[in-house]
């Protein structure tokens, strides 16, 4: 029994020491994405395995730009659209989170989430699609990390530049030529709010653009100067 007890005893040490080593790890990477452009995220990784499976091998568009060369009435619109109070909250913004309860309550199933941009920033940077309360907890930590370790500014930049537009787009400059063919610096508001109500679900959005998703992004666009961008 004392043998088992040891051998529990080292497990569970192994177990919190490779945790510990897996959370040191995520802060250095953020550390070195405070000044440095991800080469690649965890979706982007993913979506290439997908990309380069078909036949023919189809390639992921992604390019970096800096945050003085996306357009204004993109970030208001991402921000209108996705996180309102995104510059006043340290990474979660807890009345949208029990209103996005309630509301999944209501309907029985998962209609909305509640997430910030930075939790959806850590998820795309880390983490995978998946739905589970595993990955919500990391999303949680590394979202804690982010707020921590970057200011607004850098983590609109970051998700700007790296979150999902469509089949293999990834970034807003990928977005504004694949929709638009300028680039993410001369995105007009109308051409903004579209873009930004297409960040839930991008790859079905790109397909299927119709009336509804058209209201949604007009209202958007009224909204779009009461955003506040840092």
């Amino acid at each position: 029994m004392r043998t088992l007890g040891r051998w529990i005893r080292r497990a569970l040490l192994a177990l919190v020491l490779a945790f510990l080593g897996y959370q040191g790890w995520i802060v250095g990477q953020v550390l070195w994405w405070k000044w440095n452009p991800p080469a690649r995220t965890s979706f982007m990784n993913l979506r290439a395995e997908e990309l380069e499976s078909r036949s023919p091998p189809v390639a992921l568009r992604y390019t970096w730009v800096p945050y003085e060369r996306i357009s204004v009435h993109l970030k208001r619109a991402v921000i209108a659209a996705e996180d309102d109070k995104f510059v006043d909250h340290e990474g979660f913004d807890w009345d949208g989170i029990q209103k996005a309860i309630e509301k999944n309550q209501k309907k029985g199933k998962a209609v909305a989430g509640g997430s910030t941009i930075s939790q959806q920033l850590a998820k795309n940077l880390f983490l995978s699609p998946t739905r589970s309360y595993l990955r919500k907890a990391q999303e949680a930590l590394i979202t804690v990390m982010i707020e921590a370790l970057w200011d607004k500014r850098r983590i609109l930049e970051v998700y700007l530049n790296v979150v999902e537009w469509g089949d293999g787009v990834f970034g807003c400059e990928a977005a504004a030529q694949r929709y638009y063919h300028q680039s993410a610096a001369r995105l007009d508001p109308t051409q903004a709010a579209h873009l930004a109500v297409m960040l839930p679900n991008p790859r079905k959005y790109e397909k299927t653009y119709g009336p509804r998703l058209a209201a949604h992004a007009s209202r958007i666009q009224g909204r779009m100067q009461y955003s506040e961008v840092p």
